[in-house]
């Protein structure tokens, strides 16, 4: 066991002596199919390592909460605390347990052994103080909980034709804000009690009338295997607050926002519901202002860059769409069908506190200048002014839909990227990176869709045009010296700095990029691609998993140094002084550096022009 210590990567950096004292108090247990491990009745919290199988852990109510793999760490928590309460074997399996109040000690020995201990209780309330913890959003405990685990009843069904009133009265007995129209066992509606306050009591309908006449048809619904957290997102992007379950097309409950996360004003359910109850761009300005400290609650809580970018950018798109809202509301109906897509980080879903806003908008081919010109001129000048007020300043290359070059109908779409696809000149290289990455936010999603089908049609197998985009993307290099120590900015205002972004969160982004036009993938979030470059046999599923762990830490690393920044009143930006992290974290982030250096590497060598 001495020996498996001294090769993890964090407790071999114990003294010998240290990891000997460590070995001596460790306890191995052996767990069979449907054993479980009770954390209640610890008198200190233990660390376990599993070293084989596969374990369960469970919820204080004994659901489960995510199953871990041989090599996973986990803590338990004692009774009368949330989190997870014990551990079940869902195969035979072998894990160790490690006095936590030993490593605590040993941590005075070796500042490094806090990296591994920053997710246990004690130590998050003993040495970061309770204010802190208590500052956490309770929503990011969703991160690994299932849908399955937060759903609190059956769900109530009702057939089309009952009616209005007496479904009133049901609603009323079960004590539910939502009742689901099913026939045949197929979920066909969803009636919320705000559907009877706005569509019936408000419009004076008549309440004989059946109760499909008032219901949300086809709604928006989840997968009970789902993470809680994807549900989270479904409501914050699409201002939603009942969203059903099923298993399959069998109904298995019904969950709401309240379910989901207590009424804190910087949560992100909370916070999408409140931007879109605002009825002016200065209201909106108001709202927000709360996205910073909606970050720094992440960062307090530790979440991942991945969940974090997902979160954050579910805002922007719940700010972009409540513009669109107003905008339409001052200047009438869109007078054809359109659809406003984000372009960048808003796309791939990766947006932090510090971001400025790129966009555009495909319009439904029947556009016509001399006709419609003028009024998607104002829209799209409406929305952009709102979205450089509440924060998300304008683009410094101008591409947004304000500008008439990226408001266009879907074929001039469709000719800018054949353009671009077949004379890759270092504008068009630039314009592929920034407009290859799209998603709809609002509006007719339809006239985007076979868009990026076409561009990958275009670029799969197209070695001449990766060449140029391998090209571009080793533009951005990692902050390396001669001697791969990190290499600070020598002159400027920014002296003394890395820039986390440029030099390395976006090399990691155009490298999945390259991956996903060359592979013909369709997905647009950078970590996802990465999974599919190593499904597809782009890339090694080691080298995939150096580079989704890299974007990982440096993605943190940068969050955690905005809250930083955010706490003292400063503007949130992207340079890092190395002084503000750990040893480790420095050794962490040259290694980071060192795997995105020898991938580019790998890359220029395979698309050489």
């Amino acid at each position: 066991m001495s020996e498996q210590l001294r090769q993890h990567r964090i407790f071999g950096l114990l003294p010998d002596a240290a990891r000997h004292r460590l070995t001596d108090t460790m306890e191995v247990h052996a767990m069979g199919p449907g054993e479980a491990l009770d954390g209640a009745d610890t008198a200190h919290p233990e660390l376990h390592w599993l070293l084989s199988g596969a374990v369960t852990l469970l919820d204080e109510q004994g659901q489960p909460v995510v199953t871990l793999q041989p090599g996973e760490l986990f803590s338990l928590q004692a009774a009368g605390t949330t989190g997870v309460r014990s551990a079940q074997a869902r195969t035979a399996s072998e894990l160790v347990s490690m006095d936590s109040a030993l490593l605590e000690e040993l941590r005075g020995e070796t500042p490094a052994l806090g990296y591994l201990l920053r997710h246990l209780e004690h130590e998050s309330t003993s040495s970061r103080g309770a204010a802190e913890v208590g500052s956490a959003d309770p929503a990011l405990n969703l991160m690994t909980t299932p849908v399955r685990s937060i759903i609190r009843r059956e769900p109530i069904t009702l057939p089309p034709q009952t009616s209005i009133r007496e479904a009133a009265q049901i609603m009323s007995e079960q004590r539910v804000s939502s009742v689901l129209i099913v026939e045949q066992g197929l979920l066909f509606g969803l009636v919320t009690d705000r559907d009877l306050r706005n569509r019936v009591i408000a419009a004076g309908l008549d309440t004989a009338r059946p109760l499909i006449d008032i219901a949300t048809l086809a709604p928006m619904t989840i997968d009970v295997q789902s993470p809680a957290f994807d549900a989270l997102l479904l409501m914050a992007r699409h201002n939603i607050h009942h969203v059903p379950v099923l298993d399959g097309q069998r109904i298995v409950g019904m969950i709401t926002a309240t379910d989901l996360t207590e009424q804190h004003s910087t949560s992100a359910v909370y916070l999408a519901g409140d931007i879109y109850k605002q009825g002016s761009v200065e209201g909106l300005q108001q709202a927000s202002g709360k996205i910073k400290r909606l970050q720094q609650s992440l960062a307090a809580a530790e979440a991942s860059a991945y969940s974090t970018g997902h979160i954050i950018t579910a805002i922007t798109d719940a700010i972009t769409s409540r513009l669109l809202q107003l905008g339409e509301a001052r200047f009438g109906p869109a007078p054809v069908d359109y659809v406003w897509v984000a372009a960048g980080s808003q796309a791939r879903s990766e947006q932090t506190a510090k971001s400025d806003q790129d966009n555009c908008m495909v319009l439904d081919d029947s556009y016509d200048e001399a006709l419609h010109g003028a009024y998607f001129k104002s829209l799209s000048q409406f929305v952009c002014d709102g979205l450089n007020a509440c924060g998300y300043v304008y683009c410094p290359g101008e591409m947004m839909a304000m500008t008439d070059t990226w408001r266009q109908p879907r074929r001039r779409w469709v000719d800018y990227f054949a353009r671009w696809t077949a004379q890759p000149d270092p504008k068009a290289l630039m314009l592929t990176c920034v407009f290859f990455d799209l998603r709809a936010v609002h509006g007719q999603s339809a006239l985007l869709d076979g868009l990026r089908r076409d561009v990958l049609e275009r670029t799969q197998g197209n070695t001449i045009f990766l060449a140029h985009m391998v090209g571009n993307a080793l533009t951005h290099t990692p902050p390396l010296g001669l001697f791969k120590g990190i290499s600070t900015a020598r002159s400027g205002e920014h002296k003394g700095t890395i820039d986390l972004k440029h030099n390395g969160v976006v090399p990691i982004v155009d490298l999945a990029r390259v991956y996903a036009l060359a592979g013909g993938d369709a997905a647009v979030n950078t970590h996802d691609r990465l999974l599919s470059a190593a499904a597809g046999g782009a890339i090694s599923e080691q080298s995939a998993r150096d580079l989704r762990d890299a974007l990982e830490f440096m993605a943190f690393i940068r969050i955690q140094h905005q809250a930083r920044q955010i706490a003292q009143g400063i503007p949130p930006d992207n340079h890092l002084d190395p002084a503000e992290i750990s040893n480790l974290e420095r050794t962490q982030l040259k290694d980071a550096f060192t795997v995105v250096q020898s991938l580019q590497s790998v890359l220029g060598q395979r698309y050489r022009l």
